[in-house]
């Protein structure tokens, strides 16, 4: 099976460019926002841009879409405003997921701080659900991805466990899935680095995720320590991760039906392309 590469793009000049945008550095499939990541409020989608967004894709055969949902939406907050805040920013983001074509949309957890961490995880699954509500699925195959996290303090999602814990909770209510983060696993503590640590990890993923569960890979080395829990991202290869450790994962045949998307930092004109570039040379 041919692998799904690609790279988080912006949308300046209408999202549609961005799928130009990713057939112009070799990649088929690609990751957006789909309003300000750092905004509450969030622009109507056009449906003539949607359509285009659409055809292009069709013709260009990119895919899957991935939406990344707003950084300022916490879904198992303590504070009940932000919670509010949170469950109508997440049913905008799926609304407009769907109105765009996307077949995944992924969210962060959140923090859980001032509570514990299993009545952070009841509200996570409480406010998800409620932002999910009658929303017509259609049978599009649209899946909310639970992304893993860095595992900072209070933060919900940097275990396996936890992630599956809360796509447990929500499978019933919407459809569900997860995403995995390179860095994420790294710096939460995860040794994704040798053969055998690889081997116990992916151990790991099947007894709780299970891997059918994952959709999408974010492919990012790490200027931080493996264990550190800071989430800093750097280009493919260059990091505390380096290249091998890619390789196996784009080589995983048990991953074959993932889309790899990387999340790495724009420094220079040209770093998504050369990111897709690298990753892409990666697979046997």
């Amino acid at each position: 099976m041919a692998r799904r590469i690609g790279v988080h793009l912006g949308t300046a000049g209408g999202a549609s460019k961005a799928v130009e945008r990713a057939r112009e550095i070799g990649a088929n499939t690609f990751q957006i926002f789909s309003s300000s990541p750092r905004m509450w409020r969030a622009p109507k989608v056009d449906p003539v841009e949607a359509g285009r967004m659409r055809k292009l894709r069709a013709d260009y055969d990119v895919g899957p879409l991935v939406i990344h949902a707003s950084y300022l939406i916490n879904v198992c907050s303590q504070a009940a405003d932000i919670r509010k805040k949170s469950v109508a920013g997440f049913r905008g983001e799926i609304e407009r997921a769907l109105e765009w074509g996307a077949e995944y949309l992924v969210l962060h957890p959140g923090s859980w701080k001032g509570m514990t961490r299993d009545e952070g995880l009841r509200f996570a699954a409480e406010s998800i659900r409620k932002a999910a509500e009658e929303i017509v699925w259609q049978g599009n195959g649209f899946h909310i991805l639970i992304e893993n996290t860095a595992g900072a303090e209070c933060s919900l999602g940097g275990g396996f466990e936890q992630v599956a814990e809360l796509v447990e909770r929500l499978e019933a209510s919407a459809p569900v899935g997860v995403c995995l983060d390179t860095c994420h696993c790294h710096v939460c503590g995860y040794d994704i680095l040798s053969d055998e640590g690889y081997a116990a990890t992916t151990d790991q993923v099947a007894r709780t995720v299970g891997f059918e569960q994952v959709r999408v890979w974010h492919c990012n080395d790490a200027k931080a320590a493996r264990g550190s829990r800071l989430d800093r991202h750097e280009h493919i290869g260059q990091g505390t991760i380096g290249i091998e450790p890619f390789r196996r994962l784009l080589n995983d045949k048990r991953f074959a039906h993932c889309a790899f998307i990387a999340e790495t930092p724009l420094d220079e004109p040209g770093d998504d392309e050369r990111n897709v570039r690298v990753l892409k040379s990666l697979v046997a």
